[in-house]
């Protein structure tokens, strides 16, 4: 019974948001980018082990992780003021890198500068992150099903491989091969070949 009540309370939230998030709606059916963020929501669905369907799925996401906003925002490539004051972004995420692959999820945002050339697919980003560079020294490229965890920065002219893990407040300058995983805080790398090897 009180699963009940719990699912029809947040069925009511959500028809209610969908007005609010109409415009938002309107431009996802619209963006060429339509599939990166539906693969984007289906990594989130999956990361909060929640069962919703679209358009459903996209409104929840909307109403209650402000940093899903700014990946939606970042992926319509939009600076629309309307849209950001009927769902406000997190002002202390910054998303500026070049191409993003689909399902990137970032569960935290705050105090989080992204500015790799690009990223791969299912990338996830913690809190207090910055990836970057500058002018004379170019920006990471990160590789596919990366994990960079929170106060991690990557920076310079580098490439991290295919499922690497950036240990939390790892600082990193350097190549990381695939199937890796950095450490702290001297950024020791450890890298596994097989599953045999892991065991």
């Amino acid at each position: 019974m009180l699963r009940i009540i719990r699912n029809f309370f947040l069925f009511s939230l959500l028809a209610l948001n969908a007005m609010r998030g109409l415009p938002h709606l309107m431009i996802l059916y619209i963006s060429k980018n339509r599939p990166a963020i539906a693969a984007d929501t289906k990594r989130w669905l999956d990361q909060l082990d929640k069962e919703l369907k679209m358009p459903y799925g996209f409104i929840y996401l909307m109403v209650f992780y402000p940093q899903f906003r700014n990946i939606f925002y970042y992926r319509i490539r939009t600076k629309n003021v309307l849209l950001n004051i009927l769902f406000p972004k997190v002002s202390t995420l910054t998303i500026a890198s070049g191409e993003i692959g689909e399902g990137l999820y970032i569960p935290h945002g705050f105090s989080t500068t992204i500015g790799a050339r690009s990223i791969g697919k299912n990338c996830s980003i913690n809190h207090n992150v910055t990836i970057g560079g500058f002018k004379e020294n170019p920006r990471p490229v990160i590789l596919d099903n990366v994990v960079i965890n929170a106060g991690a920065v990557l920076y310079g002219d580098i490439t991290i491989g295919n499922n690497v893990i950036v240990g939390a407040n790892a600082t990193v300058n350097t190549n990381i091969p695939d199937n890796s995983t950095v450490f702290p805080p001297q950024s020791r790398i450890m890298r596994w070949k097989t599953e045999v090897v892991k065991k």
